[in-house]
Order: structure tokens, then C-alpha cells, then sequence
């Protein structure tokens, strides 16, 4: 009897270990497809194999945060926006996948729920573009009260000078403005929707004065001049 035992505890352990040497196999052979399937520019491959991957690993596989830059950067904004939130069950705080979750949000026009995200990342990273994005949308769903308090709050804080917003001029020509700039001018637009002129004014001026090229900027206070 006693024999028996011992043989069944040696088998199950010997399937055990197995069982895992072929997981193990497995994964290794989908990672060596996804990096082919990267060296020829196949993303449809590549992410085939990671949701492989995934089922073999778990629900706290990394190749979650792999698919969501995958659909992020071919702008396949639903999928992206689904991952993103599967990989912050994980991890709440992540700031990169709280930045891709509210992206992806705006993309597919969901604004409302997408200054939801914008504000939970901002409280999380204070940085003035998430803060500048977060009011964005404010000022879009027309919550004009909201959107001037959150530019006030930004407009302190330290511009680190690498982000630049494009501004559409008309159907030919797009502007690239500083950061700064772009706040003041959303402030400006603000200020004149809650009927504050003299502080749209000096908001557009200041938009003006930190770049002087800046098309949109200049027509809004030469309309306020007139």
C-alpha cells in the first residue's frame, strides 16, 4: 500500500514538473513569434501571441501593459482603452495606463468619461499637460467653472517646456504652440464664456506674449480690441 502511495506522489510530481517545462516551452516559443512578428512590422501576429501568453501566465501577466501599447500606437482605441483598464485592477496607480485609458477615451469621443481619467492621473502625477487635457474637456462638455479652476491650478505650476499643442488654423494649416501658451489661451476662451472679459483679455495676452506667432491668440484679442 504504502508502495503504491510513493509511486502515485512520484508520478503526479513528475506531471507536475512536466506540465511546467511545457508551459515554460510555450511561453518561450510565443515570445520568439512576437519578436519575429515585430522584425517584419506584423502587429496582428505579435498580438495573437501575447493573449497566448496571457492565458498561460495569468491574469497578472505583464503582456496586458505589452497589448496595450500595441493597440495605443495603431490607434485601435477601444481595445487599448479595455487592456488599460484590465492592467489597472493590477495596478490602480499606474500612471502610464491611466494616461492611455484617458487617451483613448478622447479618441472614441467619450469626453465626459475621459476628463473623469484626465483628473484621477492629474491628482496622481500634478504634471500641467494632464492638467491642460484635463481642462480641455472640462471646457468641451461645458463646465466652464471647472475648466477655470483647473487652469488656474496649473498655470503655477513649473512648465517643463517639452510639450507642445497643435492648434488647428483652418483646413490647410495647424500651429504647434508651447504648453504655457496653450493654457493661457484656453483660459482666455474660458474667461470670455463666463463673461470674465478683462481676464480673458489678460489671458490672451499672455498666451501672445509667450509666442508672439501665435495665430489664434492674436485674432482673440484683436477681437476683444475692437
Amino acid at each position: 500500500m504504502m508502495r503504491s502511495i510513493v509511486v502515485l506522489i512520484l508520478f503526479f510530481g513528475f506531471y507536475g514538473v512536466q506540465a511546467q517545462n511545457n508551459k515554460t516551452e510555450a511561453i518561450a516559443l510565443e515570445k520568439q513569434i512576437i519578436n519575429m512578428a515585430k522584425n517584419i512590422g506584423d502587429p496582428n501576429v505579435a498580438t495573437l501571441s501575447m493573449y497566448k501568453i496571457i492565458a498561460l501566465e495569468g491574469e497578472n501577466s505583464t503582456y496586458k501593459d505589452s497589448l496595450v501599447y500595441v493597440y495605443f500606437s495603431s490607434r485601435r482605441y477601444a481595445p487599448s482603452f479595455m487592456m488599460a483598464s484590465e492592467v489597472l485592477k493590477r495596478d490602480p496607480k499606474h500612471k502610464e495606463m491611466l494616461e492611455i485609458k484617458a487617451a483613448s477615451l478622447e479618441s472614441l469621443g467619450a469626453y465626459a468619461k475621459a476628463a473623469e481619467s484626465y483628473k484621477e492621473l492629474f491628482a496622481e502625477t500634478n504634471n500641467n499637460f494632464h492638467g491642460y487635457s484635463l481642462a480641455k474637456l472640462q471646457f468641451s462638455t461645458k463646465k466652464y467653472e471647472e475648466a477655470y479652476k483647473t487652469l488656474q491650478k496649473i498655470e503655477k505650476l513649473n512648465d517643463s517646456g517639452k510639450y507642445k499643442v497643435t492648434f488647428s488654423i483652418n483646413q490647410n494649416h495647424n500651429q504647434q504652440v508651447e504648453l504655457l501658451a496653450a493654457i493661457y489661451y484656453l483660459k482666455g476662451l474660458t474667461a470670455k464664456e463666463l463673461n470674465k472679459i478683462p481676464e480673458a483679455k489678460v489671458s490672451f495676452e499672455k498666451a501672445y506674449k509667450i509666442q508672439p506667432d501665435f495665430i489664434l491668440a492674436k485674432d482673440q484679442l484683436d477681437d476683444l480690441n475692437k
